[in-house]
């Protein structure tokens, strides 16, 4: 198997696995106050300290989840009690953004939707305009999970605060990938996903500013300073810790090293299939990330001849799968509903190899010219 769907999760690397096999042996709640249930207590703050270290945040403005939906839910709940005021969001948010914020439209809110460029940029200003007095919540992704594009969230958390909104990020993408400073970014809040890391399933993270106010979504026990209540994941969360250390100690190098496997991927392809075209390509984005959409044939059907044949990818967000409609990120740049359905999202990791990459731009050519043979029999395009 060869496997480019990392945006949809990620290998768990060895290291972190080895300390989630070591911290089964801690039985102990880490709510109790027996040297057991310490030494688990010890386990999750050490992971919250390198959680924290991965975005340059205090340990204690770090609260521990199930995973990245959670987070977001719990971002966008809390910071809106009450029934009015004004949202305003990116068009191309993860489903778990989108849809807590299309329920809090039917309760009374007012949705602003700011779609992105054609480019796959995000105009800053025009984003920013949309912010009123009136505005209660921006959330804005600082990475795109279906073809990678990076958003300019500092200057909209600058107007954010100027008119006394609280500023989310969905970063769950981004982290690892791309240097997070959460001071220099501005945000209040910010949610994480270990198993787009390297990390396990099962397991996120909320930062919180300090001093920013929050209503707890889960009630029932004194867990995560009572801002989630119930047992910790102590395994996972401690697996969580590791990825992140790990993610931090060696972004320099893996972030450069994927983009130019990245590179060589999307040249591969252009040079091999005519009518292929990488989606938001000139814009900033994530080192990891190539979206490209293949003229004439469904990116569903690639994606399942692809998996057939050994080679993993994936059409549109994980979480949106089973879905026939076409990606909402894909639509808010412009393209038509024929021209979404025929993307194909590949994404790599630091555990994707260069005869891995090459290996595969040869078998998704063969596969695209079979895919179009059996579409349109009769007009297959001339290979390049």
């Amino acid at each position: 198997m060869i496997y480019l769907d990392n945006n949809g999760s990620t290998k768990l690397d060895p290291e972190v696995r080895a300390a989630m096999e070591r911290s089964l042996d801690l039985c102990g709640n880490p709510s109790s106050i027996h040297a057991e249930g310490r030494r688990a207590r010890r386990a999750v703050e050490e992971a919250r300290e390198e959680v924290a270290r991965l975005i340059t945040a205090q340990p204690e403005e770090i609260f521990f989840t199930s995973g990245g939906t959670e987070s977001n839910a719990m971002a966008i709940f809390g910071a809106t009690p009450g029934d009015r005021g004004r949202l305003v969001r990116s068009g191309a948010e993860h489903p778990s953004v989108r849809e807590p914020f299309a329920r809090l439209e039917t309760g009374g809110f007012t949705q602003v939707v700011v779609n992105p460029e054609a480019s796959g940029s995000l105009d800053a200003e025009r984003f920013v305009e949309a912010i009123d007095p009136g505005t209660r919540l921006v959330s804005v992704m600082l990475a795109n999970n279906e073809y990678g594009g990076l958003y300019p969230v500092e200057p909209i958390a600058v107007r954010s605060r100027e008119v006394g909104a609280r500023c989310h990020t969905d970063a769950v993408q981004a982290a690892g990938r791309v240097p997070i400073d959460v001071r220099r970014l501005g945000v209040d809040l910010l949610s994480l996903s270990a198993h787009k890391m390297h990390g396990p399933k099962g397991v996120g993270a909320l930062f919180v500013k300090r001093g920013t106010p929050l209503e707890p979504r889960t009630p029932g026990g004194g867990q995560e300073r009572r801002m989630r209540a119930g047992t910790e994941n102590t395994s996972g969360i401690v697996g969580f810790g590791v990825a992140a250390r790990l993610a931090r100690e060696r972004l320099a190098s893996d972030a450069p090293a994927v983009e130019r496997l990245r590179d060589r991927f999307e040249r591969s392809i252009r040079e091999g299939v005519v009518g292929a075209r990488v989606i938001g390509g000139e814009a900033p984005r994530l080192p990891n990330t190539a979206a490209i959409l293949f003229e004439g044939i469904s990116g569903e059907a690639l994606a399942i001849r692809l998996d057939l044949e050994g080679i993993a990818v994936s059409v549109g967000s994980a979480c949106s799968s089973g879905t026939t409609a076409p990606s909402p990120a894909l639509l808010a740049l412009g393209l038509s509903r024929p021209d979404a359905r025929r993307a194909v999202r590949f994404s790599l990791s630091r555990f994707t190899t260069e005869a891995e990459v090459d290996h595969a731009a040869w078998r998704i050519a063969a596969a695209v010219a079979a895919v179009r043979e059996a579409s349109h029999p009769s007009s297959v395009m001339a290979p390049a």
